[in-house]
């Protein structure tokens, strides 16, 4: 065996504000030391990696492969595809050797990922077909490459290490390919003051591009949702020898349909390491407070799956709320991991799945109705059984009353829970709760309701699951970049003569709001780029702007031939009428329900008109009653909004879609990124509705849009204050919302005067004419990290929905920012480069580019990049490009 203690490495110097590479990985290699992994200095090329891994292999499967056997192993196992490598790694394989006997054979220690060996392999030399590569770090598990780490020193970004991992992977017969790299999990770039990483992927999930279509690259952090980003405080935590192989075992999840490795947040690994815990201990119930966008189904998914592995666990039920967030949840989880859950078409087949003792029965999906039903004694199924001499459901589930039953509730505050609340844990005396939310329910957004017959108690989420285990509120979200700011707009109606101004949370004319929508929209959304909603205050609100936005867009059309008329979509439940599954969606769409029991047939009759102009537009043939298929068209037009997408023209695209309850908890959208509010909101229905516009897409979607026409600033106020976490008062503030206009122009202005004195630093104009002029790398690329700047306040300023056409043609025309202006100003940039036979990569290197704070106009210019070099560059290679390939 080769041991640790006969290497030591100076220790990288703290206060040195210029480290060496070579100082930062022996320092990091130090540190792994005294974390107990071996350092194996004599492990320098191919051979002595396969050598290493067959002694550790014939190890653990207890056997010794003659030197055919075992070329033929690494035949088999080594594989372009990281997909199959990934499972290989976690499985039981199976082997026929020389004499024909068969060798059931595992790489690592399954059962316990705690007991196999680490070790540390630097500056290992694999050739390819073109050159050869050297690898700064590999942590090796059994003596299989599960990790590599690459590093660069400070001032220089990790990117240039992740562009570099890039590039090694795109090169023919590169390592990870032809060689036990093809197991590497997990890449971890840093400059020892910066860590990040990612998990390993076939190549059409393992880019960094310009459209932002690449694989999650995350930072560590603590409990507490505090950063962990210096490399050695990294080590401590993350690469701890049995912390990283939990991580790889337990927090990796392999999404078959896909074929794709995800590797879960910190803040998602916290969660279910509670969830178990509490249950390991019975202690009890709780909840996980995690943002809306945070990725709670992945996080469910993996307690669930886990628990599944608990022999003192009989069943895990994952209950949600409606049948689209049955069918939603359960292909998520499929997603995952494939038919680890099926469908529960009706009550009796959850009934027979619970009472079943087959495995694949232990976590099961179904929704809190179905639950319900089973559970009531007086519902027409049980009745029914009753009158057929047969047993109830109630009384086929009493065997389970015994039983460790462990339900996880995907969203705990719907209006089905607390009526279902007390019979849950009547009958099921050992079951334990846990809850997720977005939103909790504290003591100032409680509603007075009956629960466990009991006037306002049992209200809070604290009161329902005992205690909080874990939070990662939108406050995390937004300064991790995983979700969006808002950007609010209250819009104050012109006054007029004789008229008093409407006080906040009062209505203004339709056409008011209409008129500003109109004037508004395409600048909100990025020329129609993106889509909104209006969330109305009722049934016959939505009714009413669906009909105004056709009249008067008819009209400006028969005005106008070049008119180019929004889409407009509208949605609202019809009355129930006994039907249940329409029943079943208005539970929790309270302003719907009441408002269909006044004039259902006057609703209907607005509807079908809806549904006909809809068909009209779209050449579908929706009816009324098959509602739900027109509701998940809809849903689809607003998610399909990719532009440009040639396959998908604007014309099947829906630009405004008017609704009153629906879609504004639950519904995910990159493409959704302006929301009009004309009804009164608040608390965790104002922060719901608010989220449907930042989920995360590139730079061209910097917040979300929010115009509200009931200038609710004092609700928005409050609900800031309450969700907010531990931040409070400005600090909330300053994270939730963008600066105001202002503040941005004046920080425009600042980002002008500093690339108009560097340019006069340069003895150079601030023109176009000037950029090809700028002489050497450190100067352009100074050049355009200014421009940047630039680039990015002015495509902010432009989707503000409180500055109108004319201010931003001001402010473009004051600062030189005229659309054309920026092109030439690229263009010079880029036809420098191109005329010098420059390195791209070499160029960007000082440049932290960023993957979301890119700008709309830098996109237009990545988007055209590719072609333009490869046009022009005259076979050269130009370092760095394949990062921005599509």
């Amino acid at each position: 065996m080769h041991s640790s203690s006969d290497s030591k490495y100076p220790t990288a110097d703290a206060s040195s504000s210029v480290l060496r590479e070579d100082t930062i990985e022996y320092g990091f290699i130090g540190t792994l030391q005294g974390l107990k992994y071996d350092y194996r200095s004599d492990i320098i090329d191919r051979a002595s990696l396969e050598r290493n891994f067959r002694e550790k292999f014939e190890a653990l499967n207890r056997v010794h492969l003659t030197d055919a056997e075992f070329a033929r192993l690494l035949d088999e196992i080594v594989t372009v595809d990281v997909f199959t490598a990934a499972k290989t790694l976690r499985e039981i394989n199976a082997f026929t050797r020389d004499d024909g006997t068969p060798l059931n054979y595992s790489l690592v220690n399954l059962k316990d990922w705690c007991k196999n060996t680490f070790e540390i392999v630097n500056q290992l030399r694999i050739n390819t077909d073109n050159s050869h590569h050297r690898y700064d770090v590999l942590l090796l598990i059994n003596g299989v490459p599960c990790v590599q780490i690459e590093l660069k020193t400070l001032g220089i970004s990790p990117r240039r290490a992740m562009e570099q991992i890039v590039n090694y992977k795109n090169d023919p017969g590169n390592g990870y390919t032809r060689t036990l790299l093809c197991f590497l999990q997990l890449f971890i770039v840093s400059n020892r003051d910066r860590t990040y990483y990612f998990a390993n992927n076939n190549a059409r999930h393992f880019a960094f591009n310009a459209d932002e279509r690449f694989l999650p690259v995350y930072e560590f952090a603590d409990e507490a949702n505090k950063k962990i980003t210096h490399l050695d405080d990294f080590a401590a935590r993350f690469l701890m020898k049995c912390a990283l192989g939990k991580t790889i075992s337990r927090y990796m999840v392999l999404i078959q349909s896909e074929q794709k490795l995800m590797i879960m947040r910190p803040y998602q690994v916290y969660a279910v390491q509670q969830i178990v815990q509490c249950i390991e201990d019975d202690a009890g119930n709780g909840y996980i407070w995690h943002t809306t966008g945070s990725g709670k189904t992945l996080t469910s998914f993996k307690a669930s799956t886990l628990l599944k592995l608990n022999d003192h666990i009989h069943k895990c039920l994952f209950v949600v709320d409606r049948k689209d967030l049955d069918r939603q949840t359960r292909e998520e989880f499929n997603r995952f991991q494939e038919g680890c859950v099926e469908e529960n078409t009706n009550t009796a087949a959850l009934v027979r799945r619970l009472r079943s003792e087959d495995y694949a029965d232990k976590v099961i999906v179904t929704t809190i109705q179905k639950l319900g039903l089973a559970l009531d004694e007086d519902s027409k199924r049980n009745k029914q059984r009753k009158k057929n001499d047969q047993p109830t459901y109630k009384e086929l589930l009493e065997q389970l009353q015994d039983k460790r039953i462990v339900f996880i509730f995907d969203e705990c505050h719907r209006s089905q829970f607390g009526e279902n609340h007390k019979a849950i844990k009547a009958f099921f005396p050992k079951a334990q709760l846990f809850g997720f939310t977005g939103t909790p329910i504290f003591e100032q957004n409680a509603s007075l309701q009956k629960i466990e017959d009991t006037q306002a108690s049992m209200r809070t989420t604290e009161d329902l699951f005992q205690k909080q285990l874990h939070a990662y509120t939108i406050t995390h979200a937004i300064e991790d970049g995983n979700v969006l700011r808002f950007h609010v707009d209250y819009f104050k109606p012109k006054e007029e003569t004789g008229k008093k101004a409407p006080k906040p949370g009062e209505a203004i004319a339709k056409r008011a709001v209409f008129e500003a929508i109109f004037a508004k929209h395409d600048a909100a959304t990025a020329g129609r780029r993106f889509n909104a909603i209006l969330a109305t205050s009722s049934i016959n609100d939505a009714i009413e702007y669906h009909g105004l936005f056709k009249t008067v867009q008819a009209e400006k059309q028969a005005a106008d031939p070049e008119f180019q008329p929004l889409n407009i979509a509208c949605v609202f439940s019809p009355p129930a009428e006994g039907d249940k599954d329409v029943q079943q969606i208005q539970e929790d769409l309270p302003q719907e329900k009441t408002d269909n029991e006044q004039d259902p047939e006057g609703k209907k009759a607005a509807l079908k008109d809806i549904l006909a102009d809809y068909n009209a537009r779209y050449d579908t043939n929706h009816k009324l009653g098959e509602f739900d298929l027109y509701y998940q068209d809809v849903q689809k037009r607003i998610k399909d909004q990719q532009w440009p997408n040639a396959d998908y023209p604007h014309a099947q695209k829906i630009d405004i879609t008017i609704v009153v309850d629906m879609l504004l908890t639950g519904f995910d959208s990159q493409y959704l990124n302006t929301l009009y509010v004309d009804k009164n909101l608040k608390h965790h229905g104002l922060i719901q509705a608010f989220s449907r516009t930042n989920r995360v897409l590139n730079g061209t979607k910097p917040y979300g849009n929010i115009l509200d026409f009931r200038q609710q600033q004092a609700e928005v106020d409050v609900a800031i204050a309450l969700f907010s976490g531990e931040k409070t008062g400005e600090q909330a503030w300053e994270i939730w919302l963008v600066d105001k206009a202002p503040v941005v122009i004046q920080k425009l202005e600042v980002a002008v005067q500093q690339l108009d004195s560097f340019m006069k630093s340069q003895g150079l104009d601030t023109t176009p004419e000037a950029v090809p002029n700028l002489k050497g790398d450190a100067a352009r690329a100074c050049f355009i990290e200014r421009f940047k700047e630039v680039q990015r306040l002015k495509t902010q300023l432009d989707q503000y929905t409180d500055l109108t056409e004319e201010n931003r043609a001001a402010i473009a025309a004051k600062h030189g920012l005229a659309t054309d202006t920026l092109q030439s100003f690229v263009d010079g940039i880029l036809d420098r480069m191109i005329f010098d036979a420059e390195q791209l990569g070499d160029l960007f290197a000082p440049l932290d580019l960023g993957w979301k704070a890119r700008t709309q106009a830098e996109l237009a210019l990545m988007a055209d990049l590719h072609p333009l070099l490869t046009k022009r560059d005259g076979g050269r290679d130009i370092s760095g490009l394949r990062a921005y390939e599509q």
